[in-house]
C-alpha cells in the first residue's frame, strides 16, 4: 500500500527529535549499543475490553522501502542550527549508507491484544531502533484504533454485512485508504473507497447519491434510468423527498426489472426515524413480492447507535458507516507508546531500564519482553507478560512472531483477508469481561525493583509512592 501512495523515500516521516538524537547517539559512540524497544498501549480503547491489533503489514513494508535519497539528505543538509548546519556531514553520510539490521518481532494483525502488552519488540543498534519510533506509532497507532473501531462496530451489527462508507469524512489520502485497510481487518465487508479496493484487494460497494435523484424531474424517473445504467447492481437511496414513497418507487422500477429477468438488490435509507422506516419499508416491500431486496441504512452510525436501532426492531440488513468509523469517533488515538526497555555496550551486558515519572500510569517495563496466552477448553483464559531472558525456551511460542531478522524480513506477506479470519475467530473466543494480563513474578520483582530505585533517587518525590505495576 506505501508503494501504491508514495512513489518517494518516506525516510523522513519521522519527528526532527528522532534524527537529532540519531546525530547524538552517532557522534558518542553510543550508536554501537544494542538496544530493545517495544510499541505498546496503557490502557484499551473505547473504554473497552480488548484492542485489535493492527499494521504490522505496512510496519513490514515501511522497514523494507527505509533508505535515505539524495533529496532527503540535501533537505537534512539545509536546516539550520544556531548559525551553522544542523546536522553533521559525516552523520548525512551514516544515514545515506543505512541498511537495518534490527529484529523485529510483532502481533499478527487481527489478534486481540489487551493493554500493556507489547504489539512489537524492536531490537538492535540504539541509532537504528530510534529511528523507527515514530513512523511505527504512526502506523500501529491508528491501525490497532481504527480496527478496533470496526470490531465494535460490526459486533453491534450482529452478523449482519458492515460496509465502510467514510473516505469523504476520512483524514486525507492516506488516513482515508488506511482506515479502509483497518476497517477490512477489523470485520467490515467492503469499502466504498475504489482506490482502496485496488491496492489493497478489498471488496467494493456503493450505491447512489441524493444528488443522482435530484438531477431529474421526479424520483421514479431517476430509479428507471439508474437501474438502465447499472443494472446489476439496483440499490436505490429512497430519502431524497418522501422516503416510504421512495420506497414505492423502488418497488414500481423492481417490478420492471423482475419483468426483464433481473432484480431489485435493495433500498437505502440515509435519515428520518431508520428503525420506524425499516419496519415499514420491510412491508412495503415483503407486500410486493421482494423478501430478498434488503434495507441498508447509513445516517452518521456507530456501534451505539446500530445497537440501539435492533433494540427497537429495526429491519435492517447492512449497515453503512462512514465518519464515525474511519476517524475513530469516541476516542482521538490510541496512544500507544514506544518505550526503551533495555541496553547493553558491545559484548557488555544487558542494563534493563525503565521510564518512572510521578504519573504511575506512565511507568514503563524492562526488559526483553513477549506474551504468552493460556486457553481454558480452547478459549484464551488470560496472558502473562514475561522476559524471555527468564523462559527463554518460551521466547518463540508467544503472540510477537519474528518478522525480521538482521534487516531482513521473515514473515511473508499475508492476505488482509486471513487478518480478518483471525479476527473473526479470536474475537468470537474471548470471554465476556474483563481479560486477565499480569506480569510474570521475575518481571514484577525486576520492574518494581528499578521502580523502588528510581524513586531513591529523586528524594521520594510525590507520585512515586503511586507507581502502577
Amino acid at each position: 500500500m506505501l508503494t501504491g501512495l508514495y512513489g518517494g523515500s518516506l525516510a523522513l516521516l519521522t519527528d526532527l527529535y528522532q534524527l537529532t538524537m540519531a546525530q547524538g547517539y552517532w557522534k558518542s559512540g553510543l550508536e554501537r549499543h544494542e538496544a530493545v524497544f517495544h510499541l505498546y498501549f496503557r490502557k484499551n480503547p473505547y473504554a473497552g475490553s480488548y484492542a485489535l491489533a493492527a499494521g504490522l503489514g505496512l510496519a513490514a513494508e515501511y522497514l523494507e522501502r527505509l533508505r535515505f535519497t539524495e533529496d532527503d539528505l540535501a533537505y537534512l543538509a539545509s536546516l539550520p542550527g544556531d548559525g551553522r548546519p544542523l546536522f553533521d556531514p559525516g552523520f548525512l553520510e551514516r544515514l545515506r549508507g543505512l541498511r537495518l539490521t534490527v529484529d523485529l518481532d510483532g502481533v499478527p494483525e487481527g489478534t486481540a491484544v489487551f493493554a500493556p502488552e507489547p504489539l512489537l519488540r524492536v531490537r538492535g543498534g540504539l541509532l537504528e531502533c530510534q529511528l523507527l519510533e515514530t513512523a511505527l506509532l504512526n502506523i500501529v497507532n491508528f491501525q490497532t484504533l481504527i480496527a478496533t473501531k470496526a470490531a465494535r462496530v460490526a459486533s453491534a451489527a450482529r452478523g449482519a454485512p458492515v460496509l465502510e462508507f467514510g473516505l469523504r469524512r476520512a483524514q486525507g489520502i492516506d488516513g482515508g485508504v488506511g482506515a479502509s485497510r483497518a476497517a477490512y481487518i477489523g470485520g467490515c465487508s467492503a469499502t466504498s473507497n475504489v482506490l482502496a479496493g485496488k491496492l489493497l484487494g478489498i471488496p467494493v460497494r456503493g450505491t447512489h447519491a441524493h444528488s443522482w435523484v435530484m438531477a431529474f424531474s421526479d424520483e421514479l424517473e431517476a430509479f428507471s434510468t439508474y437501474a438502465e445504467s447499472v443494472p446489476g447492481d439496483c440499490v436505490f437511496l429512497v430519502d431524497t423527498y418522501d422516503t416510504l414513497e421512495g420506497v414505492r418507487h423502488a418497488i414500481a422500477v423492481g417490478r420492471r426489472l423482475k419483468e426483464q429477468g433481473r432484480r431489485l438488490a435493495g433500498i437505502r435509507l440515509d435519515s428520518g426515524d431508520l428503525a420506524a422506516l425499516s419496519i415499514e419499508a420491510r412491508r412495503l416491500l415483503d407486500g410486493a413480492g421482494f423478501p430478498d431486496a434488503f434495507i441498508a441504512a447509513s445516517d452518521d452510525l456507530d456501534e451505539g447507535r446500530i445497537a440501539a436501532l435492533l433494540q427497537k426492531g429495526a429491519r435492517i440488513a447492512v449497515w453503512g458507516v462512514g465518519t464515525r468509523l474511519v476517524t475513530g469517533d469516541g476516542q482521538g488515538a490510541l496512544g500507544g507508546v514506544y518505550k526503551l526497555s533495555a541496553i547493553r555496550p558491545p559484548g557488555g551486558a544487558w542494563r534493563d531500564v525503565v521510564k518512572a515519572s510521578g504519573d504511575g500510569a506512565k511507568a514503563s517495563f524492562p526488559g526483553l519482553l513477549q506474551v504468552r496466552r493460556s486457553f481454558c477448553e480452547g478459549r484464551p483464559a488470560g496472558d502473562e507478560i514475561f522476559d524471555v531472558r527468564d523462559l527463554p525456551e518460551e521466547a518463540e511460542h508467544g503472540l510477537l512472531v519474528p518478522v525480521f531478522r538482521g534487516g531482513r524480513r521473515v514473515l511473508p506477506d499475508e492476505s488482509l483477508a486471513a487478518a480478518r479470519e483471525r479476527a473473526r475467530t479470536g474475537l468470537a473466543a474471548l470471554p465476556s469481561g474483563r481479560y486477565p494480563v499480569a506480569l510474570a513474578a521475575g518481571l514484577r520483582e525486576r520492574r518494581a525493583a528499578l521502580l523502588s530505585a528510581a524513586a531513591g533517587a529523586f528524594g521520594g518525590r510525590d507520585g512515586f509512592s503511586r507507581l502502577s505495576v
